[in-house]
């Protein structure tokens, strides 16, 4: 066995300070590993020498990464080649369109933690529809409050937490939680930056796909993005163009729907639904904890899956238990759920505040598909603002915020949602398997996670262990798993 590092991230200004050095190198390039790995199921060189021809003959390995990914249509080559990129001054409302690729990472500037100043983005749809004085008066409203709230909130939580705020260490955390409150109020408008880490197969997805965005601000990312990584790996990034299924297929879509509407009254439900207030569980898989035994025998056998589906339907509860308990016994807190768990689903609506969102829409893993923010479903106030007496000035906030949002819809819908607060909600479809939801739990479901999605997380797994108990038995955040744990396995210590 033999491992060799064969490459890792390095700053551009590294590289930019080699380059005066060394003028004449062109090697610094992620295209040459690129090229090398693609190589490496075709030649019976080792990978370590593909590399070294790749270095020496870039422009051949430019060729072959090119007719490789695009003519052979191997795209994953494409994913060797991977991108850092420092993304500054975009909305929070951009920020979830570009968070919408779920297979890269990213790293944002966070409204927990960091107390935002008067930094927003004016669309340019706003002053298209000479709107920029109404929507500006409106932010800057927003802000003050924000201002106002952080300043009333922070002493509130040092009393109600005295005993916390009795150690220094605790003053970050403690002035976190009062800004994640206030936050609460200001616009999606408000400027963020994040870092993302991004290949290049990812990166010319997100290129052609907003490229086609109906929202200014998302092109201007894709052109600037573009010019940003175009001459890094001219040979793996080629249709940045929107397309007309990109453009067209949504606008398409909106308008069946509104036809099939008219014809329907809106708004009729399955009662068959499983509700918890914002949180309904829309389907969730049949015969879930008998599905997960089967598959769990399967694994740890050699018979086929039909016959372990039959087995396991002969199976009484607590047969089944034995099995599900074999694979929780020895876990651990920071353990995953084993692979088998992902055989099973529930399809959930959840009514979330755009704060809830901002984390959901960290689990990638997921299928997350959202309507746009609707101030017809209200708007989520903060437990903390109540205490310090603040709801009426907050929503009345959110009042002239929604007369804002009503009189920029009429000229340009576009840019009207860039205007709402973080209280607005909308509603998101959101599809996991059983394996997520665990993680989902221990992460979002503990103390330690912000009230608004912790409060989101428990509903979803007290309405999932209706459906599959068995299977989602041990699913809880990291503070209650070791009472939950021993409880379940009294004689085994977690």
């Amino acid at each position: 066995m033999k491992i060799i590092l064969a490459g890792y991230n390095l700053d551009t200004e590294t590289i930019r300070e080699f380059h005066q050095k060394i003028p004449e190198a062109k090697h610094l390039t992620p295209e040459t590993i690129s090229a090398a790995y693609a190589r490496i199921s075709r030649s019976p060189k080792s990978v370590d020498e593909l590399r070294d021809i790749a270095r020496k003959e870039v422009e051949k390995a430019r060729q072959s990464n090119r007719n490789i990914v695009f003519e052979m249509g191997h795209s994953s080559v494409a994913e060797h080649a991977v991108f850092n990129i420092d993304v500054l001054g975009v909305s929070r409302l951009l920020v979830e369109e570009i968070e919408k690729f779920r297979l890269c990472s990213y790293t944002e500037k966070s409204q927990r933690y960091v107390l935002f100043k008067d930094d927003f983005h004016i669309p340019e749809e706003i002053h298209e529809a000479d709107l920029e004085e109404s929507f500006v008066a409106t932010v800057r409203e927003q802000n003050r409050v924000y201002q106002d709230l952080y300043g009333r909130l922070k002493p509130h939580v040092f009393k109600k937490y005295s005993d916390l705020a009795a150690d220094p260490a605790n003053s970050s955390m403690l002035e976190g939680w009062a800004k994640e409150d206030a936050r609460y109020v200001i616009a999606l408008a408000t400027e963020t930056q994040l870092g993302m880490t991004i290949n290049a197969r990812n990166l010319e997805l997100m290129l052609r796909r907003l490229a086609a965005h109906p929202l200014t601000e998302a092109r201007e990312f894709s052109v600037k993005l573009y010019e940003a990584t175009k001459d890094t790996a001219p040979s793996l990034i080629r249709y940045t163009e929107a397309t007309d299924y990109d453009r067209l297929t949504r606008k398409v879509l909106k308008a069946e729907v509104d036809a099939l509407l008219k014809q329907e009254e809106k708004g009729k439900g399955d009662a068959a639904c499983l509700k918890d207030e914002s949180v309904t569980l829309v389907h969730a898989t049949s015969h879930a904890d008998e599905i997960i035994v089967a598959s769990l025998i399967h694994s740890s056998s050699d018979i086929p899956i039909t016959r372990c589906m039959e087995m396991t339907s002969r199976m009484d509860r607590n047969d089944k238990e034995k099995i599900i308990n074999a694979t929780l016994r020895h876990i651990k807190s920071y353990d995953s759920v084993l692979r088998e768990f992902e055989n099973v689903n529930l399809h959930f609506e959840l009514t979330i505040s755009a704060s809830c969102f901002a984390q959901l829409k960290r689990h990638r893993l997921a299928t997350i598909t959202c309507q746009d923010y609707d101030p017809s479903l209200g708007v989520t106030v903060p437990p903390a603002i109540s205490e310090i007496g603040m709801v009426e000035s907050f929503l009345e906030t959110i009042k002239k915020t929604d007369d804002a949002y009503r009189k920029i819809a009429k000229t340009a819908p576009l840019a009207a949602t860039y205007i709402l607060a973080n209280a607005h909600r909308k509603r998101v479809a959101m599809k996991i398997n059983a394996r997520e939801l665990y993680h989902i739990a221990r992460l979002r479901a503990d103390r330690h996670a912000q009230w608004d999605i912790r409060e989101t997380a428990k509903k979803m797994v007290e309405l999932g262990k209706t459906v599959m108990p068995l299977t989602l038995m041990l699913a809880t955040g990291k503070d209650d798993f070791l009472s939950l744990h021993r409880k379940i396995f009294p004689d085994n210590a977690a």
